[in-house]
């Protein structure tokens, strides 16, 4: 059966393996101004983009295709009192034309799968950003490479690969925030305990056999390569949506946030109008 993520994520303040800190961390990072315009791409139910604009002012505009979730986050965007800060619509951010160098940053925390792979999505979001802007894009990695031949490597890669992914579109890699264990036992727990109790109320025949063992499967050894937990990549299998099609790659993985440096180069940066920038740059 489907495990919609209305369920699945119900508990959830951020919808993503991290943390508060690290949100804020990630703003940061980017150094805007109070009257910097982001995007949020997948914004979900609004926590990173409400507590960014609480923190440094942005004006936010998130983007959710799923309509309940886009209700929670104007619901928290309105008892938060900024309304005049964060604006957000439901739709299919693969769908929407973005307005041409317009954004100071876009971020697409955990949600590259609009478009496809971090390449897809650093492609479709860079011509919406003004020069010198940032991109903020959350990517599943794998920890070893090449992983064993009985693990199906879907569409990920090594980290090494996975910058380059992102260095391909001509943007440079100044900085990363990985999920930790923590945040990664945070997260899955908070969809274990959803499930659970919405299982316990849907005690249906054909609702059991899908429920029981995937929540059960024992951890990988300390060390293992894996792109995800295999309780979770199990016990949410097939789930409606986009989302559905990443629902393994987000588990017990780390992302790559990856801010974007000017287009042309600049005087603290080492890269050049006519070459790719170089990994680790600042901006």
């Amino acid at each position: 059966m489907d495990w919609p993520w209305e369920i699945a994520e119900r508990d959830h303040e951020l919808q993503n393996p991290t943390s508060a800190e690290k949100i804020l961390l990630l703003g940061d990072y980017l150094r805007l101004s109070g009257e910097s315009r982001v995007l949020d791409i997948a914004c979900g139910k609004g926590g990173p983009a409400t507590l960014l604009a609480s923190t440094y002012g942005w004006r936010i505009l998130g983007i959710e295709v799923r309509p309940a979730f886009a209700d929670e986050a104007r619901s928290r965007v309105a008892a938060a009192g900024l309304e005049h800060l964060v604006e957000i619509r439901t739709a299919d951010a693969a769908e929407v034309e973005l307005e041409p160098e317009a954004w100071d940053a876009a971020l697409c925390l955990g949600a590259s799968f609009v478009w496809g792979t971090i390449a897809e999505a650093a492609e479709a979001l860079r011509p919406a950003l003004r020069p010198g802007g940032f991109a903020a894009i959350g990517e599943p990695f794998w920890r070893e490479w090449p992983v064993p031949e009985r693990i199906d490597a879907e569409d990920y890669v090594g980290l090494e690969a996975t910058v380059a992914r992102f260095e391909a579109a001509g943007f440079a890699t100044t900085g990363m925030i990985a999920a930790s264990e923590d945040d990664w036992d945070r997260y899955e727990s908070l969809h274990w305990r959803a499930l659970e109790e919405w299982l316990a109320g849907h005690d249906e025949p054909e609702i059991r056999p899908a429920r029981g063992p995937p929540l059960r499967v024992p951890r990988p050894p300390a060390g293992a390569a894996r792109l995800g937990d295999p309780r979770r990549a199990k016990a949410l299998r097939g789930q409606a949506g986009r989302r559905s099609e990443t629902d393994s790659s987000r588990s017990r993985i780390s992302s790559v946030l990856a801010p974007r440096s000017s287009r042309r180069g600049s005087a603290d940066s080492e890269s050049s109008p006519k070459t790719r920038s170089k990994s680790g740059v600042a901006r």
